[in-house]
């Protein structure tokens, strides 16, 4: 132990004993019901890093959150989740502290600010940054500790993170447990540079390393981090030194480190060291140890009691907890005024942006360039003189950290609208989004939602080249928990904002680069529209066309020019993606007995082969001829405008379908 203790009272001591035998005791019964098969999956212990969880973790206040790691038990138990509640959750039952849904790596309790485990290396550092985000633009006094391990700093998110906590001064306490290996890879193996801390302090955050087997000296760091960021607002970087006495994980056979070693860090273990220290010091007894490790073994025998008796979740309840079930109310679209505007869809955008912030405090946009610059496509032009840098705020080049932080403002209770900049982009962030905007809910038994909107410019046209010109709505139409909304028209531009805003889920709007200068008349009143719900845009009955964003008008055009040669298309504008509005197409197949989709993905795995499959599964005896379909080329698209014209959905094309629909072909 360190030679400079401050004065510990008993009462203290007990405590900061009590929480680390706790963790030890926990986690040998944990590998204990592994063995026996009682609990599954991955499995990391916290066996050795104890002194960390229980030297942060109290320090901090009851309104201060916590972000944790996959190794998260140690951290849950000190943050006081019931034991009983952790154990039933590595079971997977009913009342575990996550409902089931989470397991051993997905511990969540909202009423103790507990923002869960995260089996993404690094994928929480971005939500923490969110989180204290929240904190800051709200000016609520509270700090984020934001654990991870020392692997994580060789991901972008960390630096990514690091440096949004940095520039924006948000009140991030980083706690890195580094205990030397990232799985199996020892620090010298991964590492260019092994002294962390530098790069922590290549941001400007200030930096503190300690010694993270010493429970007191690592409460003694956390004490000076907290006044720090309390007085200052700003970031504080914590090391603390470590080792785990087991595996990474319980399928890990540990070839990449001998028993020697492993031996000689147990003997300096934080338990034996702390525990001698107070033997020699007189502070403490072994009879009083002996009896707090007995009352221990009696709560976990509890825990696992009530583990083994609780009951596990329905079958019928396996779709609880992807979307919000308390959903409220679509906002009543006004009665359209008479008097009408003219604006482009850009403008659209922009004014149902605006009008957004002025109704909630709560509302703020962020991404690249949106500020000054008024983002790639000029929507957001103006914004920041009239709301500030505060609530338009311009982001680094950082698609996962921003996106992230969006993702954990949310979850803290913002409305944040996050602009990446192209839909290409969005696979930088595509970890955020499927994996924690998506899941949260679930994972987490229901306990935090993620209602973050997500605009994406979309489609291809604009002579932009393979990198530059996706549709990628099909890709996230794929993932249970997000909406996916397409707006094609004016109304739906300025509108679906509103909605998507109230609503409790992630919202991707995929905003088509082809519409922006798109000009018409809208009512001046124009307010909340429908997102859940397809709309017919044009009434026939020889064919349905089902279609939506830059497609529509397209589409439209076709239709018209099938009505000259007597055929009367209908044609569906799908609005919302995810999910699909499978009544309104069922409905029209039920009149028209064909159907052409016209959808600017790829043709393979597209979305418009889920709605052909749906067709076929519903609707199969309503048919008159195959579902037709016409989609881009299997190319990446390419720059030459007439090769590009011929990689995507064109009328001409949507006539030939149409016509072969119909044995006209």
């Amino acid at each position: 132990m360190s030679a400079d203790k401050p004065h510990l009272t008993h009462d203290h001591i007990r405590e900061l004993l009590t929480a680390m035998i706790r963790i030890r005791h926990f986690e040998d019964k944990c590998a204990e019901l592994y063995t026996q098969e009682k609990i599954r999956g991955f499995l990391h212990l916290y066996d050795g890093e104890e002194a960390v969880a229980s030297g942060v973790i109290p320090r901090l206040g009851p309104e201060d959150r916590i972000v944790a790691t996959y190794r998260e038990h140690g951290h849950a138990l000190v943050r006081g989740v019931p034991m009983e509640r952790v154990m039933a959750e590595m079971y997977g039952k009913a009342t575990g502290a996550s409902g089931g849904r989470g397991g051993s790596m997905h511990i969540f309790d909202a009423a103790r600010n507990f923002y869960g485990g995260n089996a993404i290396v690094g994928g929480g550092l971005p939500l923490a940054v969110g989180l204290a985000l929240r904190d800051r633009m709200m000016g609520a006094p509270n700090v984020t500790a934001c654990f991870f391990g020392e692997g994580a700093m060789a991901e972008g998110e960390f630096h990514e993170s690091m440096n949004l906590a940095q520039l924006w001064s948000l009140p991030v306490l980083f706690v890195c447990e580094n205990n030397g290996y990232a799985m199996g890879s020892a620090l010298a193996r991964t590492e260019a540079e092994t002294d962390i801390r530098r790069k922590a302090a290549a941001y400007g955050t200030v930096t503190e390393q300690v010694d993270g087997m010493d429970v007191v000296a690592v409460e003694a760091a956390t004490r000076r981090a907290l006044a720090a960021i309390r007085e200052t607002g700003k970031p504080y970087f914590l090391e603390c030194l470590t080792y785990r006495f087991r595996a990474h994980s319980m399928f890990d056979a540990q070839l990449y480190r001998d028993k020697d070693e492993v031996a000689a860090w147990r003997e300096k273990g934080p338990i034996v060291r702390f525990q001698s220290w107070l033997y020699e010091t007189g502070l403490m007894h072994s009879e009083e140890v002996a009896q707090i490790e007995a009352g221990v073994e009696d709560e976990i025998a509890a825990a696992v009691a009530y583990a083994e008796a609780s009951a596990w979740e329905p079958l019928e309840t396996l779709t609880r907890h992807v979307v919000a079930e308390d959903r409220p109310a679509p906002p009543a679209p006004p009665e359209p005024g008479a008097e009408t505007v003219e604006m482009t869809y850009r403008e659209a955008v922009k004014q149902g942006i605006r009008d957004a912030m002025i109704r909630d405090e709560r509302v703020f946009l962020m991404g690249e360039d949106v500020g000054a610059y008024g983002g790639c496509y000029a929507v957001s032009k103006g914004l920041m003189e009239e709301f500030g840098e505060d609530r338009i705020r311009d982001t680094p080049l950082s698609e996962s950290g921003f996106t992230g932080a969006g993702i954990g403002a949310a979850a803290a209770g913002m409305r944040p609208i996050v602009e990446v900049m192209t839909v290409n982009f969005s696979l930088l962030a595509l970890d955020q989004i499927m994996n924690t905007a998506a899941t949260i809910r679930h994972m987490s038994g229901g306990q935090f939602g993620a209602p973050v909107v997500i605009r994406l410019a979309t489609g291809a046209g604009k002579q932009l080249a393979a990198q530059h010109s996706h549709s990628l709505e099909g890709w996230y139409a794929h993932i249970p928990g997000l909406r996916v909304l397409a707006p094609a028209t004016l109304e739906d531009a300025r509108g679906m904002l509103w909605t998507a805003l109230e609503d409790p889920d992630p919202v991707l709007i995929f905003e088509n680069v082809m519409l922006y200068n798109m000009t018409g008349q809208i009512a001046a009143n124009t307010g909340p529209v429908d997102i859940d719900k397809a709309a017919i845009r044009r009434a026939g009955k020889d064919i349905s066309l089902i279609t939506y964003g830059g497609s529509l008008w397209k589409t439209l055009e076709a239709a018209e020019a099938l009505a000259g040669e007597g055929i009367e298309a209908e044609v569906i504008d799908l609005r919302c993606l995810r999910p699909l509005d499978d009544a309104t197409i069922m409905a029209s197949l039920a009149r028209t007995r064909r159907a052409v989709i016209v959808d600017e993905g790829w043709r393979s795995g597209s979305l418009s082969a889920e709605i052909a499959a749906r067709i076929g599964e519903q609707a199969f005896w309503h048919l008159d001829a195959p579902v037709g379909r016409v989609c881009a080329a299997e190319v990446p698209i390419p720059y030459p405008k007439h090769l590009e014209d011929a990689a995507i959905p064109q009328v001409p094309a949507i006539v030939a379908a149409v016509k072969a629909a119909l044995g006209k072909g």
